[in-house]
C-alpha cells in the first residue's frame, strides 16, 4: 500500500470503507475541516478478522503527514496527524490476509484566512464621470477557495461579489513564504462599475468572505483599507479666452478666461500664460465654472507676436484656447518749440518728432500743415495759437494715434481798437446794459475809463441800468508792463421827448375838458335859477287884483322881448 501511486490512492480514497466477505475497516471522523497547521486525531478500527486466526494482520494509516500512534486497542488504533498544511485523505488499510483486505480514507479540508486584501494601487487620480471604471481587488491566500468570495464595496453598499477561482492567480514570492509551508496564491479579482459624479469623494474597498458555516464554522470577513475615488465632468468645448487683439508696451491690459459645465469646479486649475511668461490669475469659482482673470504687461524686449495661453486642468485632462497678441510700441510723438513764449518779432520754430514706423503730423486747430516743421515771425495774432503734433501707426489692421499739444504765447503791449473797445456808445435809457471795453495785450493790461468833465469812472463790466446821467466823453486806458494805449469813448444815452410833449398835451386837454365841463355847468346852473324866479313871479302876479290895462303906445314890445328884459 506504501508503494500503491497517489493517483490510486485517491482512487481507494474515495470509497469510505472496502467489505470483503465479512472484513469492514471504518475511519473516524470521516470527514474534518481544520485550520492550516492543526492536529487532529483520526481512529482507525476494523472487523471481521480474529487475530487467532490471521496471526499475520495489520492495521495501520497511509498519509504523508507526520503521524504518532497516540493509542491501541484490539480492534482500533488511534492516530495522531499534526501540521496539516493542505488538504489530505489519508487511507486506513486493513491486511487481514494476503487474500483478505480493505481500506476506509479520511477526508480532510484545510481552511485558512486569506493574509491580505487590498484594493489594488494605482488608482488613477480622476476618473470620468459617465464612464465605467476598472477596480481590481488583490487577495494573497485563503483556503478553500470554492468557499472564498470576494466582495466590492462603496462605503458599506455591496456593489458586486466574485468567487475566487483556484489556481487562477499568482504565487507568493519565495521571501514572504514561511519555510516549509505551502506556497500562497495571490489573485487579482476584477470588478468594471460605472461612476458618476455621486462617486466624488466615495470610499471604495474590498472585502473577502470565507464561508465555513456548512462545516458548523462560521463567516469569516476581512475588509481591505478604503480608497477614495475622485470623478470629474470637463466639457468638451474649449475655454472662452476674453482678450484684445493688440497689447502696448507700458500699458496693462485685463485678460479672462472663462469655462461652463464644470465638476467639481473648485478642483480645476487654471494656467494663463504670455509665450513662456505664466500669469498672475485670480480665478473665481461659481457652481459649475469659473473665471479667471490676470493683467498683460510688456516690455520693450517682448515687442512682436506672442501666443496667449488659457488652460483649463481637471482631473486627468484639459482644455485649452490660443489668442494671437501683438505688442508693439508707440511712444507719444514728441512736439517742441524753441521757447513757448517769446516776444512780437521773434523768430519761432516747431518741430514734430514721433517713433519709428509711425507717421508724423503737425496741423493747428483743423488745418494740416504741409510739413511737420515750421519756421514763423511771431505776431500779437499768434498769442494763444495752439500746434498739434500727431503720430499715426498701423497696428493689426487699425491705425492708433497719440497727440501732443503746445501753445504759443507772444508778449505785446496794449492794444485798444474798435473790435474790443468802440469809441461810440448810444444807449436808451432805463436798459440794463454790460459796458465793455477790453484791452488787448500779453500780459493783460489793466484798463480803466474816466470823463474828461468831471473823472467820474465808466463802470466796465458792471451790469446795470444806464442812467442820464452816464453821457459823456471817458478817455480810457490800458496800461501793461510792454506799454500802455489810449482811446476816448462818446457815451450817449437816449431819451424819448416826443413822450413828453404828448403827455403834456394830455394834460391840457384834461384841464380844457375840465374847464369846459364846470363851466357848462354853471351856465346850467343860473339858467335854471333863473327859470324858477320867474315861476315864482309870475304866480305872485296872478294872485294880485286886476288893473285896467294900460293903453297901447306908439311903440309896443313884444313878448318875448319883454320876457328877456325882465
Amino acid at each position: 500500500m506504501a508503494a500503491l501511486p497517489p493517483a490510486l490512492l485517491a482512487l481507494l480514497g474515495g470509497v469510505v470503507s472496502v467489505m470483503a466477505s465479512d472484513l469492514q475497516v471504518s475511519v473516524s471522523p470521516s470527514k474534518a475541516t481544520v485550520p492550516r497547521g492543526a492536529s487532529v486525531l483520526v481512529n482507525c478500527s476494523f472487523s471481521g478478522c480474529d487475530r487467532e486466526q490471521n496471526p499475520g494482520r495489520k492495521l495501520g494509516l497511509e498519509t504523508e503527514l507526520t503521524k504518532v500512534v497516540v493509542d491501541t486497542g484490539p480492534t482500533w488504533q488511534l492516530f495522531n496527524l499534526t501540521e496539516v498544511l493542505e488538504d489530505s485523505r489519508p487511507l486506513c488499510f486493513l491486511t487481514c490476509s494476503p487474500e483478505r483486505q480493505a481500506t476506509a480514507t479520511v477526508s480532510l479540508t484545510v481552511y485558512a484566512f486569506p493574509e491580505h486584501v487590498e484594493l489594488e494601487q494605482p488608482l488613477q487620480p480622476w476618473y470620468p464621470a459617465g464612464e465605467s471604471v476598472t477596480l481590481r481587488c488583490r487577495v494573497a491566500g485563503g483556503t478553500p477557495r470554492d468557499r472564498l468570495a470576494v466582495v466590492l464595496l462603496r462605503g458599506q453598499e455591496e456593489l458586486s461579489r466574485q468567487q475566487v477561482v483556484q489556481g487562477g492567480g499568482q504565487r507568493a514570492s519565495s521571501q514572504q513564504q514561511v519555510i516549509g509551508e505551502p506556497e500562497e496564491p495571490v489573485e487579482s479579482v476584477e470588478f468594471t462599475v460605472p461612476v458618476g459624479r455621486g462617486d466624488h469623494g466615495a470610499n471604495f474597498s474590498c472585502r473577502t468572505e470565507l464561508d465555513l458555516r456548512p462545516e458548523g464554522l462560521e463567516l469569516f470577513v476581512n475588509t481591505s483599507a478604503a480608497r477614495q475615488l475622485q470623478t470629474f465632468v470637463l466639457p468638451a468645448t474649449p475655454p472662452e479666452l476674453v482678450t484684445t487683439r493688440t497689447l502696448e508696451v507700458g500699458t496693462r491690459q485685463q485678460v479672462t478666461c472663462s469655462l461652463s459645465g464644470l465638476f467639481p469646479a473648485s478642483e480645476a486649475k487654471v494656467h494663463l500664460a504670455l509665450g513662456d511668461l505664466q500669469l498672475n490669475a485670480t480665478v473665481t469659482y461659481h457652481d459649475d465654472s469659473l473665471t479667471a482673470s490676470a493683467w498683460l504687461e510688456a516690455t520693450a524686449q517682448e515687442e512682436g507676436d506672442r501666443q496667449l495661453v488659457c488652460a483649463i486642468l481637471l482631473g486627468n485632462r484639459s482644455r485649452a484656447s490660443r489668442s494671437k497678441l501683438i505688442v508693439y510700441s508707440f511712444p507719444e510723438p514728441v512736439l517742441t518749440l524753441n521757447a513757448t513764449e517769446v516776444s512780437e518779432g521773434d523768430v519761432v520754430m516747431v518741430n514734430c518728432e514721433t517713433h519709428s514706423g509711425a507717421i508724423a503730423t503737425l496741423s493747428e486747430g483743423t488745418a494740416v500743415l504741409p510739413a511737420p516743421h515750421l519756421l514763423l515771425k511771431a505776431r500779437a495774432e499768434d498769442n494763444g495759437r495752439r500746434f498739434f503734433c500727431s503720430g499715426a501707426l498701423k497696428v493689426a489692421g487699425k491705425v492708433l494715434y497719440k497727440n501732443q499739444t503746445q501753445q504759443l504765447a507772444v508778449l505785446y503791449g496794449p492794444r485798444l481798437d474798435e473790435s474790443s473797445c468802440p469809441r461810440n456808445w448810444t444807449l436808451p435809457e432805463g436798459s440794463q446794459q454790460t459796458l465793455r471795453c477790453q484791452a488787448l495785450g500779453n500780459p493783460p493790461p489793466q484798463l480803466r475809463c474816466h470823463r474828461r468833465s468831471d473823472n467820474a469812472s465808466l463802470p466796465i463790466g458792471s451790469p446795470g441800468p444806464v442812467r442820464r446821467e452816464l453821457e459823456g466823453t471817458y478817455v480810457c486806458r490800458a496800461v501793461s508792463s510792454r506799454g500802455e494805449a489810449t482811446r476816448e469813448v462818446l457815451v450817449t444815452v437816449l431819451y424819448d421827448q416826443g413822450k413828453m410833449i404828448i403827455v403834456i398835451a394830455l394834460v391840457t386837454i384834461a384841464g380844457i375838458v375840465g374847464f369846459a365841463a364846470l363851466a357848462a355847468y354853471l351856465y346850467n346852473r343860473q339858467r335854471k335859477i333863473r327859470e324858477y324866479k320867474l315861476q315864482k313871479a309870475a304866480q305872485t302876479l296872478l294872485l294880485k287884483p286886476k288893473l285896467p290895462l294900460p293903453e297901447p303906445g306908439p311903440n309896443p314890445v313884444p313878448p318875448q322881448q319883454q320876457q328877456q328884459q325882465c
